[in-house]
């Protein structure tokens, strides 16, 4: 039966969660595809992963036969989580912008399942899987807007899960999340409603589109 995996990285519970609500959404158009697929979901906000340390991230390059006790554990944490990511037939990722970038639990899991030559590279395990990736933010850094060019979101996000893993990255942006609840910005209430529902119908179309297209 189809996998899919499920990331949340928002500080915030989904009802006052742009990104979450979206991620939902996906999640719940393909269960309706998959009754009886498997969703493993990780809240990386609620149940946060450690850090990768000198350890783990020694255990990629050194010979099986040669690590130790400590390289053992912390590399068995990463393997889950890249056979976790492996093993799932579309991914989704709620991946809120804080500070102009991706919130740290989301990074943390990053530096985990990046592993060369398996995960990244050119024969990485995840070439053409399919990822949808919510990016939610308070206002807009679309081009023309002023801010543009302090969007690193996507292009890191692309860059690492686009052109290290190979996967088939589409980005779902809900823009101006904090329009009801900042009163400088209340006459932008409706263009962020718009992007609010825009962004809904997005998330289900795509999770109907791959379940599809699993199922040719």
């Amino acid at each position: 039966m189809a996998t899919l995996l499920h990331l949340d990285s928002s500080l915030y519970p989904t009802e006052a969660s742009a990104s979450r609500a979206v991620t939902a959404a996906y999640r719940k158009a393909w269960e309706e595809q998959h009754p009886g697929g498997t969703v493993v979901y990780r809240d990386l906000a609620a149940a946060p992963l450690p850090h990768l340390e000198a350890p783990g991230f020694t255990a990629a390059f050194t010979a099986p036969d040669a690590l130790t006790p400590e390289q053992q554990t912390a590399f068995a944490q990463r393997l889950e989580l890249v056979e976790e990511l492996e093993k799932a037939d579309a991914v989704v990722i709620g991946a809120p912008m804080y500070n102009f970038t991706i919130p740290s639990t989301l990074k943390a899991w990053l530096d985990h399942v990046i592993i060369m030559g398996r995960t990244a590279g050119d024969e990485s395990s995840l070439k053409g899987k399919p990822l949808t990736i919510v990016t939610s933010r308070g206002g807009s850094y679309a081009p023309g807007t002023p801010r543009e060019g302090f969007d690193y979101v996507q292009n890191y996000l692309e860059a690492v899960l686009g052109t290290m893993f190979g996967m088939e990255v589409d980005f779902i942006v809900p823009e101006l999340t904090m329009a009801p609840t900042n009163p400088s910005m209340k006459d932008l209430i409706p263009l962020y409603e718009a992007s609010r529902d825009k962004a809904l119908q997005e998330a289900a179309d795509k999770a109907k589109a791959h379940a599809t297209r699993l199922a040719a």
